[in-house]
């Protein structure tokens, strides 16, 4: 029997409570990477400001994630549920047989697929990004060179990430972004200025490297053992094999948008793709830090009233959820067009960061800022279509939110650049929101539609007033400036202005979303720790 890590549970005599603390755990530390990853993309801003250099190393991780999006990612959603299924039988020697074989066929095909991007980076860049000048397209077939070196570490992690979950262990998988950050940060910071981008190439090599590292151990503990094996006619790895296809289809799709957006931002000149990229890591930031930690307490929820002889129940669940996270994330939309300037300045503006470089990036905040609903509510209803056993229909959503983009893109991207670019991703998650309540109403009966247009017209009512008064506030009273002293009192003031005002105009207008949040979320985490 191996020992148990620190902070580690064990899922075949871990009572329910401890998973519960486990995954409680592992929420709080993909946080605490999430801000982390803030401040690495942060240092890098202050160190190389927004340009050439960036955008290069930019397009270099998108050859990488291209080279990923085709095994790694599906794969290790893929080998969950046969890894699981023979823990739970404690026949830890088949799951260990299993994530071998799956570890040894993702290496020679990820090898494979490394070595021709390695060959071909020259091509693949003149794809992904026609508009680059030569010296520019040079740099970014160099970085890309240097990045690839990470592939067979991002996948090795992955997978035994997924494995090790499956064996209940959650630690590693929840802490090792902060190696990987840390060395990111410390490439910027120390090399950054002397080897320019190739430093923070060769620093995401070393972060990788040290992402795997860490579940190194987690590995050992689990019972996984680190050697080749090729097991094709073994039934568990025909199943990973089967199942790995339909999953390529979700990661190509996330990655499919980021590769239109930076190959038209290409040819809108330097610093367009490093804008964009800095203004939606805003946006994602507010879903980690506000959206994550809900849907991950509610999902299991979800799942318990999923059947369909408890549908109302879950249409009851799902109602108050979706109008929560409405009324809790509208004033935080109004909030990132309102104050999207400040906001950079106070985040990034610092170091090589400039005027300009702060201009562009507020532009992406101010366009994309739709986005924090967008995923806010698919996020929120993928896991409803799941627990009624219906994983095909967020898939058909997120296909079309890509044509959206995409189209999108090619239309109002190359007419009008970053806010072109910025609200064309912003119009597809939206959509993709729209499209996923229409059809989990439609098809499952778990969803009311039109309690949730009355929240919305209600909270954007009130957030659109909010915002208007918040914005009147700023430029009559408020000093301005692009200091970080402006900055923290123009966003100081501005959020309380529009919190305040946000908040008694839905009161007034009656609404019960946000106690419903605090009911729900409070339900559901105080049931976990009864269990515990």
């Amino acid at each position: 029997m191996t020992p148990e890590q620190p902070g580690e549970v064990t899922a075949r005599r871990a009572p329910r409570g401890g998973i519960v603390r486990a995954a409680t755990l592992l929420i709080a530390l993909t946080a605490v990477s999430q801000v982390l990853g803030f401040v690495r993309d942060a240092v890098i801003a202050a160190v190389f400001g927004i340009g050439a250099a960036l955008d290069a190393y930019l397009v270099a991780q998108s050859v990488m994630n291209l080279v990923l999006a085709l095994v790694a990612g599906a794969v290790a959603r893929a080998v969950v549920p046969p890894v699981s299924r023979a823990v739970a039988a404690g026949e830890p020697e088949r799951a260990d047989r299993t994530v071998r074989s799956v570890l040894t066929l993702s290496t020679v095909v990820l090898l494979a697929g490394s070595l021709l991007a390695y060959a071909g980076a020259g091509q693949v860049v003149t794809v992904l990004a026609p508009g680059f000048d030569a010296a520019t397209a040079d740099l970014a077939v160099r970085l890309t060179r240097i990045v690839l070196g990470a592939a067979l570490f991002v996948a090795a992690t992955d997978v035994l990430a997924a494995a090790c979950q499956a064996h209940g262990r959650f630690f590693a998988s929840g802490v090792q972004g902060v190696p990987f950050n840390l060395a990111v940060i410390a490439a910027a910071v120390w090399a950054g200025p002397r080897f320019g981008a190739e430093a923070l190439a060769a620093g995401f090599v070393v972060g990788s490297a040290a992402r795997l590292v860490v579940q190194l151990p987690a590995a050992r503990a689990a019972g996984l053992r680190l050697r080749p094996r090729l097991g094709l006619r073994d039934p568990d790895v025909r199943e990973v094999l089967r199942l790995t296809p339909p999953l390529l289809v979700g990661s190509a799709v996330l990655n499919v948008n980021t590769l239109v957006d930076r190959a038209v931002g290409s040819a809108r000149g330097e610093g367009v793709i490093t804008a964009l990229s800095l203004g939606f890591r805003v946006v994602h930031l507010v879903d980690a830090l506000l959206v994550v930690t809900v849907v991950a307490a509610l999902y299991p929820a979800f799942s318990a009233v999923g059947g369909p002889e408890q549908r109302a129940e879950l249409r009851g669940l799902v109602d108050r959820t979706t109008r929560a996270l409405l009324a809790l994330l509208v004033p935080v939309t109004v909030a990132l067009v309102v104050l999207a300037r400040p906001v950079v300045q106070l985040l990034f503006g610092r170091g090589d960061f400039d005027a300009a470089a702060v201009t562009a990036t507020a532009t992406a905040v101010a366009f994309s800022a739709a986005s924090v609903l967008g995923i806010a509510v698919r996020s929120t209803l993928s896991r409803a279509f799941l627990a009624v056993g219906d994983s095909r229909t967020p898939t058909v959503v997120a296909v079309v939110a890509m044509v959206v983009n995409v189209a999108g893109d090619l239309t109002l991207g190359v007419a009008y650049g970053i806010p072109g670019l910025a609200g064309s991703t912003a119009l597809s998650l939206v959509l993709g929101a729209v499209l996923s309540v229409v059809l989990l109403a439609r098809r499952h009966a778990a969803l009311s539609p039109r309690a949730l247009a009355a929240t919305a017209a209600r909270t954007g009512a009130a957030g659109g007033l909010a915002g208007l008064a918040a914005a009147g506030v700023l430029a009559a009273w408020v000093p301005g400036g692009t200091g970080t002293v402006a900055a923290v009192l123009q966003v100081a003031v501005g959020t309380a202005v529009l919190g305040v005002l946000h908040t008694a105009g839905v009161v007034l207008l009656r609404g019960a979303e946000v106690t419903d949040l605090t009911a729900v979320v409070g339900a559901r985490l105080r049931r976990g720790r009864r269990r515990s």
